[in-house]
């Protein structure tokens, strides 16, 4: 009787073992999951994201199908400049994203002439743009336009083929999600994006 009693207290005892430690697996799997979340969230909304080119208002520079990948760092340390590729949303429909140049900042005044951008009364040199460049609905031909505090005139590099700041206006600085800086895919375009 006493052995009995022996065998089933031990096996109570690794039993509990067994459930304490199958617990702490849990926890652990818990808290490693809820930490790479965070960190993922984290990284995600505030450091890199990926992004996925839909289109060809970016031909040469990018193709419909090429994923990027967007940094939001640069965006708190300096901000926007000239010639920075970012994603961003559509100010007529804010649920989609774009990605377009920017070719001017708050206080450039930018004007369309004879097919050339002239950027603060001087041609603006653009070897990544391809086609005519000319005026839209917003920014008509031969009329300068000055802009204000906190929005960005962007354009696609393919220039006949994209709706951008010409047709519909600036992008508030609130409206930028990032800055493209590196091709991932497909592998054979594989590069740093300048």
């Amino acid at each position: 009787m006493i052995l009995l009693h022996a065998k089933l207290g031990y096996n109570v005892t690794m039993s509990n073992d067994k459930l304490k430690s199958a617990i702490t697996v849990i926890v652990d799997f818990i808290i490693n999951i809820s930490l790479s979340i965070i960190i993922f969230s984290f990284i995600y909304f505030f450091i890199a994201q990926p992004h996925q080119v839909d289109g060809s208002s970016m031909k040469n520079t990018f193709y419909s199908g090429d994923y990027l990948v967007t940094q939001k760092v640069s965006l708190y340390i300096h901000g926007v400049k000239r010639g920075d590729i970012v994603v961003f949303k559509y100010p007529r429909d804010p649920s989609k994203d774009y990605i377009k140049r920017v070719i001017a900042v708050p206080g450039d005044t930018i004007k369309i002439k004879d097919g050339k951008v002239y950027l603060n009364g001087a041609v603006l040199h653009e070897d990544y743009a391809i086609g005519k460049t000319e005026g839209k609905t917003f920014l008509r031909d031969g009329v300068p336009y000055t802009l204000p505090e906190g929005q960005y005139f962007v354009m696609g590099d393919n220039r006949e083929a994209s709706s951008d700041s010409r047709e519909w206006g600036p992008v508030p600085r609130g409206y930028i999600i990032g800055v493209a800086v590196f091709r991932y895919w497909p592998l054979s375009r594989v590069s740093l994006v300048q």
